[in-house]
């Protein structure tokens, strides 16, 4: 049980604990790690996103649960965490992406909506009245003909990877990331690899409902997702091949 002094750290955001601890940003990211699995992988020929949708009851339409978003036709999102969060994020970079687009005439860079989105989170990590963001983005493009893939967390912390996994199963994401990953496949070999990350961190519990997926390749250079069939013959050139 929570001493008196240890409950003071706890409930207030702007107070660090002795030993330099943000409870409230940690439980933030507890809040992530509960949530759905999310991947993102980049090679050279493109980047793939794809997300766990986890349809918990029948009765629910599977189509209403969103966790990949496009930002702008260059720039799309993943989440995971609380969707909610999510969304007023999402809607805070089309904005963002917009207003670059009326006061420069050009789309934005990916790094910089990234870091936009990245300080946002950080400024709800020092003021008290506001609690920090539950959600964790992966956040990909092009810019200048280069594929980029960032992840933000609850902090603010921005970092670019190659390939990355948020939510409950980005321990088994990574390990597999780790062996496996190789920025010369294929887009096919590479979304192939996000499948079998996400039937590795759900142990085997998905099918073409539950699984979304966000491709942006250097021929069209848009972003955009893929469609049922497109998905469906993915997850069966998965299994056939386990």
């Amino acid at each position: 049980m929570m001493n008196n002094n240890q409950a003071a750290y706890d409930r207030a955001i702007t107070v660090f604990s002795p030993d330099g601890r943000l409870y409230q940003v940690e439980y933030a990211r507890e809040a992530v790690k509960r949530g759905t699995t999310a991947v993102g992988i980049k090679c050279h020929e493109g980047v793939v996103l794809i997300v766990d949708k986890r349809i918990n009851s029948r009765l629910l339409e599977a189509n209403s649960i969103e966790k990949i978003f496009r930002i702008d036709e260059h720039i799309g999102v993943a989440s995971s965490g609380l969707v909610g969060d999510a969304r007023a994020l999402v809607d805070r970079a089309r904005v963002e992406a917009q207003i670059n687009r009326v006061t420069y005439d050009e789309p934005v860079d990916v790094e910089t909506l990234a870091k936009k989105l990245g300080d946002h989170m950080q400024t709800y990590t020092q003021f008290g009245g506001a609690r920090p963001y539950g959600t964790a983005l992966l956040i990909t493009g092009i810019s200048d003909g280069q594929f980029r893939l960032f992840e933000t967390d609850p902090s603010g912390t921005l970092l670019e990877y190659k390939a990355t996994g948020i939510g409950t199963g980005r321990p088994a994401v990574m390990k597999l990331f780790e062996e496996q990953y190789s920025y010369e496949s294929s887009l096919p070999d590479s979304i192939k690899l996000g499948l079998k990350a996400l039937h590795e961190a759900t142990e085997g519990k998905y099918d073409v409902n539950t699984v979304e997926i966000g491709v942006i390749t250097k021929e069209e250079e848009i972003f955009r997702k893929m469609s049922r069939e497109e998905v469906a013959s993915y997850i069966e050139q998965l299994q056939q091949q386990q």
